[in-house]
């Protein structure tokens, strides 16, 4: 799990400091929820709204993130993976994740399945 330390400083700053930075919450949600599942790679299992795919996707090459997961079943998947492939971002298989979630009869963080994201 990569450390990104504009995001680790962000944890403990206010809303102006991440205007003035430029995070992109959409990154930062699965940045966090990364860090509270144990998650190797950062996944996105909530929406990925359109206009963040491009600066997520020049935030991860800045950054040397070559490889991230979603687990999210929104409905505009397949739309969201073709803009991230435009991006150089494409399906590399699929893979198991931990959800943000615990599982009731388990009392652990439920595995799900994930596509894997690579940079080509």
């Amino acid at each position: 799990m990569k450390t990104i330390e504009l995001f680790e400083k962000a944890m403990t700053e206010g809303n102006e400091f991440f205007k003035e930075n430029g995070i992109n919450f959409t990154l930062f949600t699965a940045y966090r929820q990364q860090k509270d599942s144990g998650n190797e790679l950062i996944d996105f299992s909530e929406v990925i709204w359109t206009q963040d795919i491009e600066p997520i996707s020049e935030f991860f090459k800045a950054q040397g993130i070559t490889e991230f997961t979603i687990s999210s079943t929104f409905i505009s998947l397949i739309e969201t993976l073709a803009a991230f492939e435009k991006q150089g971002f494409c399906m590399n298989g699929l893979t198991e994740v931990r959800a943000n979630y615990t599982d009731f009869t388990t009392g652990e963080k439920k595995i799900i399945p994930a596509i894997r994201m690579k940079l080509n």
